[in-house]
C-alpha cells in the first residue's frame, strides 16, 4: 500500500461555500408576523392527549371573538360603574373604590388593562384542562357571561336610581 494513496483516502472532505443569502431573514419581522398568521405551522400539540401547555401558532378565531366582546364588555361596565357612581351608588370592590373615585379615567385604564391580560393569558391557555376535567376554553366563555350580567345588573341598578330621583306623580 502507498502512503500517498492512504493520505489521499484520509483526506478530509470537501466543504461546500456557504449558501445562505446575505440578508438575513430574522430582520424581516413584520413580513414573518403576516405569513404566519395566514400560514400557520403549528395547530396542535405534537403528540395525542398532550395536557400541558403547548406553543402554537393558530388559535380558534371564536377565541378572538369571545375575547373582543369580553373586552367591549368591560368598557360598558366602566363606564356604567362611573354612571351610576354619579347617580348615588357606591363601588362595592375595596381595590378599585380609591381609584374609581380619584381617577376615573386610571379606574377604567387599570381595568381594561387586567382584563385584557387576563385575556391573553386564557386564550394562550386555552387548550390546556383545569383539574384534568375543565378546558380553559370554558373559563373564556364563563368570563364573557359573567359580564353580561354584570352590564345586565347595572343597567337594572341605573334604571332603579332614576326611577327613585323622579318625583311620584300626582292625580
Amino acid at each position: 500500500m502507498n502512503n500517498n494513496s492512504s493520505r489521499a483516502e484520509r483526506a478530509p472532505p470537501i466543504v461546500p461555500s456557504d449558501r445562505r443569502h446575505p440578508a438575513d431573514r430574522r430582520k424581516r419581522t413584520m413580513r414573518a408576523l403576516i405569513y404566519g398568521s395566514f400560514n400557520p405551522r403549528r395547530l396542535g400539540s405534537r403528540r395525542d392527549g398532550e395536557q400541558s401547555f403547548v406553543a402554537v401558532d393558530w388559535h380558534h378565531p371564536q377565541w378572538l371573538a369571545v375575547a373582543m366582546l369580553t373586552l367591549l364588555m368591560c368598557v360598558a361596565d366602566a363606564l356604567l360603574t362611573i354612571t351610576l357612581l354619579q347617580r348615588g351608588a357606591y363601588e362595592a370592590n375595596p381595590f378599585m373604590a380609591p381609584l374609581v373615585h380619584d381617577a376615573p379615567l386610571a379606574f377604567a385604564s387599570i381595568k381594561f388593562g387586567l382584563t385584557a391580560a387576563g385575556m391573553i393569558v386564557l386564550i394562550l391557555l386555552a387548550r390546556v384542562r383545569l383539574f384534568r376535567n375543565v378546558p380553559v376554553a370554558f373559563v373564556l366563555y364563563a368570563v364573557l357571561v359573567a359580564y353580561a350580567v354584570l352590564i345586565g345588573y347595572e343597567l337594572w341598578l341605573l334604571e332603579a336610581l332614576s326611577d327613585a330621583a323622579q318625583p311620584p306623580l300626582l292625580p
